[in-house]
């Protein structure tokens, strides 16, 4: 690969300035058919209409840059995926359980065996493949109770240079008991791992107590005070999934009004604090999320196959909570961001409000980094930000082809790509600027960037 610290992405750029609502707002996206970034030192430097850019640079600048030409294929930020288990890998597509039973018989088995570095390292690199194959460049990661589990994860990550977050599970009752920490234990191993990992490159620490049944409140107000204890470190958990899980939640905390409220007793909401699921939210949750900068991973896949129900999205922005998209690999049902937004707007229509393409994007790109508190960062191309994109083909499939003779506006790309498309439309994923995962070759094209 050359090494030049400067590369030219030339494209469809498609990127967002701020939510397009469900009435595709003029000002909220940026659309270039023919357009191009200029990426110097892994971050945004210019973009704009292609002749435009390229008037502004010099010949000795364009020589001198790693070019790509992708022609009229798409080229967005990098996909955010903003709850997923990277343990749960192997257990993708396990049989006939609902969340608690799913937990017993399938997740915590496979966790079980992390404590050995070997097999956590193996699924470490295998899952970042997965996501950089399926054109995602950030992700909110699960990791299991075992430290080594996290040590895996972030070194697969930091290889790639990729911007992750990452956690420890904490969880000291109701699991195994060789998936089960101390307050003790779980104090240390996440001190340490803090120091070793958060903020190490473009990685970050989250504390992760699994969900409120499996932390004594003694644990959960250690992840409070640790979450106090340095201004940006992350929170990542479980909230209102399932009825069952609710009605647990109440049994084991009935001093507290709500499942949010358990979380809120113990400091665990505000910014850079993201619950997966949020399905079944009574109206003082809502308000409380919205109120305290909580934000919500939307997990479709994972919501329909474990039966657990169908999270309003759109009622959640139109309160003001920060929405991303999520995966929620092992029990969501594909690494896919694509195929997730196909079972979101599914989601969508059967609450009676439809996800409009558009908006779908926002939601698996800049969105996704503002829930996750990282949009300073990444999630669209203002210069500055840095350069993670993918690369899409809109008629990747025979079915995405045809279906395009018949209609190709931007709207109609956007959607069908959303209801058709899958990982075979990812032409490649760039990581700073760099190729970092691509399905095929890219093409320096040094020859036709002066076209």
């Amino acid at each position: 690969m050359p090494t030049s610290a400067t590369q030219l992405i030339r494209g469809h750029i498609l990127h967002f300035l701020a939510d397009p609502g469900e009435h595709d707002a003029a000002d909220s996206y940026q659309s270039l058919p023919d357009g191009a970034l200029w990426i110097v030192d892994g971050r945004v430097a210019d973009l704009g209409p292609w002749p435009e850019l390229r008037a502004r640079r010099t010949p000795d600048e364009l020589a001198g840059a790693e070019c790509f030409d992708y022609g009229q294929q798409l080229v967005l930020p990098g996909l955010v995926d903003t709850h997923c288990h990277y343990p749960q890998s192997g257990v993708i597509a396990s049989f006939g359980r609902q969340l608690l039973d799913w937990l017993n018989d399938y997740t915590f088995p496979a966790e079980a065996a992390f404590a050995d570095p070997c097999v956590a390292e193996a699924a470490a690199e295998y899952f970042v493949e997965r996501l950089l194959a399926h054109g995602t460049t950030t992700a909110s990661v699960f990791a299991t109770v075992h430290p080594q589990s996290v040590d895996a994860f972030m070194a697969a990550a930091e290889r790639r240079q990729l911007r992750m977050l990452c956690g420890k599970v904490m969880m000291d009752r109701h699991a195994p008991p060789e998936l089960c920490d101390t307050v003790a234990s779980a104090e240390r191993d996440s001190l340490a791992l803090i120091e070793r990992w958060h903020r190490r490159g473009r990685l970050r620490y989250s504390l992760t107590p699994r969900f409120a049944p499996t932390s004594t409140p003694e644990q959960l107000a250690l992840a409070g005070a640790l979450y106090r204890s340095q201004p940006d470190l992350h929170v990542q958990s479980h909230l209102a999934e399932n009825p069952d899980e609710i009605a647990w939640v109440s049994q084991l905390f009935p001093q507290r009004r709500d499942y949010l409220d358990v979380y809120a007793h113990y400091g665990l909401l505000g910014p850079r604090t993201i619950y997966g699921h949020c399905i079944h939210l009574a109206p003082e949750e809502i308000r409380d999320m919205a109120h305290t900068g909580t934000a919500a991973a939307f997990c479709p896949t994972s919501n329909l196959f474990l039966g657990s129900g169908l999270f309003n999205h759109a009622a959640a922005l139109d309160a003001g909570i920060r929405v991303g998209l999520a995966t929620d690999v092992g029990g969501g049902t594909s690494f896919s961001l694509i195929r997730t937004l196909g079972e979101a707007y599914k989601v969508s229509q059967m609450l009676g409000r439809p996800l409009p393409p558009l908006r779908a994007w926002w939601l698996a790109t800049l969105a996704g980094a503002r829930a996750l508190y990282l949009d300073e960062h990444i999630g669209n191309f203002l210069p500055g930000k840095e350069a993670d994109c993918v690369v899409l083909n809109p008629a990747a499939t025979p079915e995405l082809a045809y279906r395009l003779q018949h209609g190709g506006s931007l709207s109609e790309q956007l959607f069908a790509l959303m209801v058709l498309g899958d990982e075979r439309c990812v032409v490649a994923t760039h990581v700073l600027g760099r190729v970092g995962g691509a399905n095929v070759s890219c093409i320096s094209c040094t020859e036709k960037v002066y076209s």
